[in-house]
């Protein structure tokens, strides 16, 4: 019995290029359309932007040396922050560019264009994506994952062992400087050399990752010692052996947890927990079904994208930026082969996590019509109390959202904030009340 031919016309490199990309765009129009910021971090940086404070290239003995995310922040905080939705657009279309570079190394290295495509918009709606997309303070994730993105792209092109080399210690070392997660992008590559079949890449890949391997030594030699000892804000920056499994049980059991907004909550709540692991366990059993290979890319390379992070005291999306990429292509290059089985396990899962990104974006959204409102109220209220004021919230009102968007900010249109606000349990007099949508209604 012979089969029909498919009438569907086979999609050019241009096209799911441009498929990918506008796609990409329109599926994270909430976190574009965003009128405010999510947390103290983009009031913070967007005040020291504005007070002229000197790019903190020479401050090497900071915790957190990452001179080009704080560099790049800070200009474009000068430029865009009084334009939320333009600084949300230009953050959500390098995420759709990273998305576009995945696609074309999955294809590259022979996937299939349709799953590559769909691999590539998975990722930008996987919630640790929309999470970091939406989030101005995530644009470090941004800049390590975009330059491993650019070292696995140039390196399948590259001609000679010592051009994969030199575009892999360039862009390791912006890498390095954007934040410390780059670490992950030596285990990446050593994968990447184990699990190819090209026999013509494989020497490209091992040059590469002597290349990223050697820039990362060189700058935990120099850094090792700050890293270890130099004071730290907050105990999610404590590193400990003992939070590895815990970490790595959250960030894989996160995603189908729809109600979920962020990571560090994934094992507060026992029976979504449960349907979790046996959805993650399913997907595992497809995938192994399906290709060993991909198996291994699923957890060896999710566990190299993690490694930096998983010894943390806290976990948060943001941090599984690098994760989402692997685990999303893994997955996506697994369809074709699955079993109709499979297929009901990957479906599942990638419905969920696209749901998941989804409800992450609408409520980082939500956050930023909150903000919108309550800053400039805020400040509004400042100029007329010079010596302060206290706050209380409705019984209605989110604390997380208020305590983070009066913490340690300097300045907020012009206006000096520091220390200058409290806020104060329901049962104490008060300046004013916060209601939920943001609005302060005077007390006094």
């Amino acid at each position: 019995m012979s089969t029909l031919p498919s009438t569907r016309p086979p999609l050019s490199n241009t096209a799911a290029t441009a498929c990918v990309l506008l796609a990409a765009l329109l599926l994270q129009l909430p976190l574009i359309l965003n009128p405010g910021y999510f947390s103290h971090d983009e009031l913070q940086w967007a005040a020291l932007a504005n007070s002229s404070t000197p790019s903190p290239w020479l401050e090497t003995s900071a915790f957190q040396y990452r001179p080009l995310t704080f560099s790049l922040w800070m200009a474009l905080s000068r430029v865009l922050f009084d334009t939320p939705m333009l600084f949300h657009a230009v953050l959500v279309l390098w995420g759709a560019l990273n998305a576009v570079a995945l696609y074309w190394i999955a294809h590259g290295v022979g996937m299939p264009r349709w799953p590559a495509v769909f691999g590539a918009l998975g990722f930008v709606l996987t919630p640790y994506a929309a999470y970091t997309h939406g989030w101005v303070g995530c644009m470090a994730d941004l800049i390590w994952l975009s330059c491993a993105l650019g070292i696995a792209l140039l390196v399948q092109r590259a001609r000679a062992r010592w051009m994969a080399a030199i575009i892999s210690a360039t862009l390791t070392t912006l890498a390095l400087l954007g934040k410390e997660a780059a670490f992950a992008i030596p285990p990446l590559l050593a994968l990447a050399w184990w699990l190819d079949r090209d026999s013509n890449r494989r020497p490209l890949w091992r040059a590469a990752m002597l290349a990223a391997g050697a820039v990362c030594a060189v700058y935990l030699d120099l850094r090792v010692d700050v890293l270890l000892h130099a004071p730290r804000e907050g105990s999610q920056y404590t590193l400990r052996l003992a939070h590895v499994p815990q970490r790595w049980l959250e960030y894989q059991l996160f995603t189908p947890v729809v109600p979920l907004l962020e990571t560090s909550t994934t094992l507060h709540r026992l029976r979504p927990l449960w349907l979790a692991g046996v959805l993650w366990l399913g997907l595992l059993a497809a995938l192994w079904q399906t290709s060993r290979r991909l198996t291994a890319l699923f957890l060896l390379g999710g566990f190299a994208a993690l490694l930096p992070v998983l010894a943390l005291g806290s976990s948060w999306n943001h941090y599984a930026y690098g994760f989402a990429a692997i685990t999303a292509m893994s997955v996506a290059a697994a369809w074709p082969h699955a079993s109709r089985m499979g297929r009901v396990m990957i479906a599942t899962f990638a419905c969920l996590s696209a749901l998941h990104g989804a409800s992450v974006m609408l409520r980082i959204q939500q956050v930023g019509n909150i903000q919108a409102v309550f800053s400039p109220a805020l400040a509004h209220a400042l100029r007329t109390h010079p010596g302060g004021i206290t706050l209380q919230l409705a019984p209605d009102a989110k604390d997380w959202i208020f305590v983070r968007l009066t913490h340690s900010i300097p300045s907020y249109q012009g206006v000096a904030i520091g220390n200058r606000v409290r806020i104060v349990p329901a049962d104490t007099p008060a300046d004013y009340r916060i209601h939920a949508d943001g609005t302060l209604q005077a007390l006094r």
